[in-house]
């Protein structure tokens, strides 16, 4: 995994860099974000660039050549170890631990890194159950610090989701923070970093990982995922900043939409009330498939929430496509602060009866007339 790789966090990534360069590198530091966020993917790019044996003075990322760095892109460095939340699955009905798991767990991270804990128990065919950092996992952790690194600068011990561990394993976890071994680097990955023992957090370094601009997400879907520009802009809209969440709603998308034509003729329609129009309108809703009708909703609710910022003032919506400054231009008038809040129930409430299986065309129509009604209050 390089920084190159990785969308965005130039910032973090500059000091990540610069940290290994001055050789001020914290034996603990916490990467704290949104579950989907890049927090996993910049922990390996950083710590494939902590062990490149090419590394020079300059060098703002690792090789990628190097015997060091080809071995953790395969996850697969004696050096670069992981603790992650399991549970006992049909392969490993007992003593559950991390180690059981780690050909799944290398599969899982190479196959998207920004997958979450629901992705990872469904991964493992965990069904139900709970995963999480067992008191047995302490013992493991113990035995695997006491060893020297084998082959490269430094051993590295990536904590996934501390924030699962028994409070046997946090106090181990809390008492080789305290005294690390030498040598060795925590790499601690939380997405709730507010459940870690406040112990545990005085003991490490944070790294903040914050939401992407919404261009830069649209740019690394359309340039590393080979997605359409217009299903890229529509998808990080949707996932507001998160990778993970953009590449899930679009694995969940059966096909490629255009939601934003489909939601400036909805609303042109709502706003003149025509009614017969919304009737064939829902047609087309109905034939989007349960999982896009989802998605359409969501983005109409991201796409009112441009609207309204911009309303208030158009420097709050940076990085506007000339197409959709266009709309959201004229349709600023249309929604206001004494309106938007009623507007976003209505799709809300929309969102949750297709969740639920209600018919969609009723579910369209019923909400066309509730928005048509508040639109035209706002005017």
């Amino acid at each position: 995994m390089r920084f190159s790789d990785i969308p965005g966090q130039q910032q973090v990534k500059q000091v990540l860099v610069q940290s290994v360069r001055r050789n001020h590198v914290a034996h603990a530091q916490l990467f704290r974000g949104a579950e989907g966020s890049p927090a996993l993917a910049l922990t390996l790019a950083y710590g494939t660039f902590l062990n490149c044996e090419s590394r020079g003075p300059a060098a703002e990322d690792s090789c990628g050549q190097c015997p060091s760095c080809q071995k953790i892109d395969k996850l697969i460095h004696p050096d670069l170890n992981f603790i992650v939340p399991v549970t006992t699955t049909k392969t490993v009905a007992k003593d559950a631990t991390s180690n059981k798991f780690m050909a799944e767990w290398r599969s899982f991270v190479l196959d998207n890194p920004y997958q979450g804990l629901n992705d990872w128990m469904q991964h493992i065919g965990a069904e139900n159950k709970q995963g999480s950092i067992s008191k047995e996992e302490s013992l493991q952790l113990l035995k695997l610090v006491s060893l020297k690194a084998f082959e490269a600068q430094f051993k590295i011990v990536i904590v996934w989701l501390p924030e699962l561990m028994h409070p046997a394993a946090a106090n181990a976890v809390l008492k080789l923070l305290e005294e690390p071994p030498p040598a060795t680097v925590f790499l601690l990955v939380s997405y709730a970093p507010e459940q870690l023992l406040p112990t545990i957090i005085s003991r490490v370094q944070p790294v903040v990982v914050r939401p992407l601009p919404e261009n830069e997400l649209t740019t690394w879907l359309h340039t590393a995922h080979d997605i359409p520009e217009v299903k890229a802009r529509q998808l990080a809209q949707l996932a507001e900043g998160n990778p993970g969440v953009a590449l899930a709603a679009q694995q969940a998308a059966t096909a490629d939409h255009d939601y934003f034509t489909l939601f400036v003729k909805w609303m042109r329609l709502c706003y003149s009330n025509n009614v017969g129009e919304m009737l064939a309108i829902s047609d087309e809703f109905q034939k989007l498939g349960r999982e896009n009708q989802k998605e359409f909703v969501q983005f109409a609710l991201g796409l009112l929430r441009k609207v309204l910022l911009y309303g208030l003032d158009p420097l709050l919506v940076p990085h506007l496509p000339a197409a959709e400054q266009q709309f959201i231009n004229g349709f600023s008038r249309f929604v206001t602060p004494r309106n938007a809040d009623p507007l976003a129930r209505e799709l809300n409430e929309a969102h949750y009866h297709i969740e639920r299986n209600a018919n969609p065309r009723m579910v369209f129509v019923d909400v066309s007339l509730r928005v048509a009604e508040l639109l035209k209050n706002a005017a």
